[in-house]
């Protein structure tokens, strides 16, 4: 699914389908486009008879992708997708990773899975992976080694501290290879980035479902001038037995630690008693960590969470020339000027002009060099 999705996003089939050919597994490869409820996507199939199947140590693998033609960047991420899942497998099977067979996973079709996709990737021009939360399915899946839960145990080894959820049909959605995948290439899991798409793909899974689109989506752009994240977690406590220096130290410690925003409200609480409420606003990834933070730092035995939509404009930092010296500031989307307040400041500071002052002259020069 992965490969057919990158295809459908625009990475060359026939080169893709060469590449793979230079592994000499003896498959054969085919994509074509398909419908699952109604979605356009491209499958990707690999055809090899049954007896030509083989297990495979690691070293054997790496070794194959290392003598294939295929560009370093490429190479350099198959070999690491086998490596992650050669340590989940041997932490799975209580044995060396030299030891581990990867059955299913060193056959054929699964090699040309994970090359495909780092060949996919490079073709692309991929410089960053960035992975939703994973549904890994549910019920139960036949291995060689029997029935087992889903998600597998190789899966869930490799998914730990990573967003996963549970949705639709009884069966496994997310496959030791596809976790694996994503993990050793994802810089990271969550919220989708602040991006400008310039493709989207589909790839098929061999199942169509009658209640949700068996596809995997790629959405491939660029990141766009707000890195901010466009969907944040707001952590939010009412305190009422914390002193100001220490909620001042808890504010300045969460926003050094990543949090998007962070304030301080005075509220009255029950019993008619005036307390403060700590609102932080914060990457979805960053959620569970400032968290623990907030319970390190300050008297709370207890945070609301909630996720909310964060609306942000393009901007971009530009500097400009003053009486007093350059001075920084954001430019927004449409066109207006914020001079930065630390460079306005030591100015301010270190030549005893008034603050406003030094403000202003920063928005004339933008203005007259605009």
């Amino acid at each position: 699914m992965t490969v057919g999705a990158l295809i459908d996003a625009g990475a060359p089939a026939a080169d893709l389908i060469a590449a793979l050919e230079s592994l000499n597994t003896g498959a054969r490869y085919e994509v074509g486009k398909t419908s699952r409820r109604g979605i356009a996507a491209s499958k990707f199939r690999v055809h090899l008879p049954e007896k030509n199947q083989k297990h495979r140590h690691l070293h054997h693998i790496l070794t194959m992708i290392e003598s294939a033609p295929l560009s370093h960047r490429a190479k350099s991420n198959a070999s690491k997708i086998f490596e992650k899942l050669g340590e989940a497998e041997a932490q799975v099977h209580g044995v060396s990773i030299q030891k581990v067979h990867f059955h299913e996973v060193g056959a054929a079709d699964s090699i040309a899975d994970i090359v495909g996709a780092a060949v996919a990737l490079d073709l692309l021009g991929i410089e960053e992976v960035h992975v939703s939360p994973l549904n890994v399915g549910s019920g139960t899946v036949n291995t060689e080694h029997g029935v087992l839960p889903v998600p597998a145990p190789a899966t869930a080894n490799l998914l730990q501290g990573k967003p996963i959820y549970s949705r639709g049909p009884e069966m496994e959605l997310t496959t030791p290879t596809g976790a694996a995948i994503a993990v050793a290439l994802g810089s990271s899991f969550g919220a989708l980035p602040a991006m400008k798409i310039s493709s989207i793909g589909h790839g098929a899974g061999d199942r169509d479902f009658p209640s949700q689109a068996n596809v995997l989506r790629a959405l491939i752009g660029e990141r766009s001038a707000a890195p901010e994240s466009t969907v944040v977690s707001v952590l939010e406590a009412n305190i009422d037995d914390s002193s100001p220096q220490v909620l001042g130290y808890a504010l300045d410690r969460l926003m050094e630690a990543g949090a998007l925003d962070v304030t301080i409200s005075p509220i009255q609480m029950k019993k008619n008693r005036p307390g403060s409420m700590l609102s932080v606003i914060a990457k979805p990834e960053d959620q569970e960590r400032l968290a623990q933070m907030v319970f390190a730092e300050t008297s709370t035995l207890g945070l609301r969470i909630y996720a909310a939509e964060r609306r942000v404009e393009e901007r971009q930092v530009v500097e400009v020339e003053t009486a007093y010296g350059k001075i920084r500031g954001k430019v927004s989307g449409k066109g207006s000027f914020a001079p930065e307040y630390e460079d306005c400041r030591a100015i301010a500071h270190s030549t005893g002009t008034p603050l406003k002052h030094v403000q202003t002259a920063a928005q004339e020069a933008y203005l007259k060099n605009k």
